[in-house]
């Protein structure tokens, strides 16, 4: 079985897909923890059993028959996700998974500015020590992080946002066609990968330049103190360890980070990678 973990999330539900485009669904696994919300994929013939990386035990059942198991990496704030990423990747290789993916960063580092990417590089670590055939998924920044910012700058014509730096932004759809061909094909992907990435890095100025183009209104960026972001942040209803913890996001680019690009997603995937432009006009025509 080809299992996916996350398959409720934003992320798996893509792999999925592109999974049932290649391989029959009888060979397709998912480990979710509400299985009512991975019904979808039950009706389309995916086995779908109740896995959380916090509770081990529930693996055991969630992975049983592994050949590959892809752990989509826990959205949990601290120390909380290490731990829960282990646990999974453990309970991969106690299944006999021949192949354990996870999807890490691009810019996974111990001493990176950005707290996720200390994860990813740790939990990288235990990966190889599993003795199991593995792949670090390095994924290029999300582009949908960018929805979370541009609201304002649409209702305002201002997009003030931190000093930041450039950032491959990279889309989802093009990350799990990659990971699709990494738990499908022998030899796609090993190993830790390159950054998979768009082939451009972009700041938010550009950012400000494209929505202006699609809007057809002038959207104007303004680099914020980052006292001030944070205060406004709050005010406008963010709690305020969401704000430092997005502020860190700003400081890790502007230190150069996210400043890489690499071909190997687009020759992975075999075809262009979709641009920020794109990603930004299918969000504001959904709105």
């Amino acid at each position: 079985m080809l299992i996916v973990t996350g398959a409720t999330g934003r992320l798996g539900p893509l792999i999925v897909n592109r999974l049932l485009e290649r391989v029959p669904a009888n060979r397709i696994a998912v480990s979710v923890r509400d299985v009512r919300k991975a019904a979808d994929l039950a009706e389309r013939g995916v086995r779908v059993r109740a896995g959380d990386f916090t509770e081990p035990d529930s693996l055991k059942h969630a992975f049983e028959g592994a050949e590959r198991v892809l752990v989509v990496s826990a959205a949990i704030r601290g120390g909380g996700a290490l731990t829960a990423n282990r646990a999974a990747i453990d309970a991969a290789r106690e299944a006999g998974a021949r192949r354990i993916l996870y999807t890490s960063h691009q810019a996974a580092s111990p001493t990176s500015f950005f707290p996720p990417q200390k994860v990813h590089a740790a939990t990288e670590e235990h990966l190889k020590q599993q003795d199991v055939p593995y792949t670090a998924l390095r994924n290029g920044f999300y582009a949908a992080t960018l929805g979370f910012y541009i609201g304002a700058a649409l209702e305002t014509g201002t997009l003030a946002v931190p000093q930041d730096g450039p950032v491959s932004w990279t889309a989802h759809e093009d990350l799990a066609e990659a990971a699709a061909s990494a738990l499908v094909e022998d030899g796609a992907l090993e190993g830790i990968t390159p950054p998979l990435t768009a082939p451009h890095t972009l700041d938010f100025a550009d950012v400000a330049d494209i929505l202006s183009r699609i809007t057809g209104r002038t959207i104007t960026r303004v680099a914020m103190d980052d006292d001030e972001w944070i205060s406004a942040a709050v005010a406008g209803g963010m709690p305020r360890p969401a704000a430092e913890f997005s502020l860190t996001m700003f400081t890790a680019s502007r230190k150069g980070e996210f400043n890489a690009t690499t071909p190997t997603l687009e020759a992975t995937i075999g075809h262009p990678a979709k641009t920020v432009h794109e990603v930004l006009e299918a969000a504001l025509s959904s709105r």
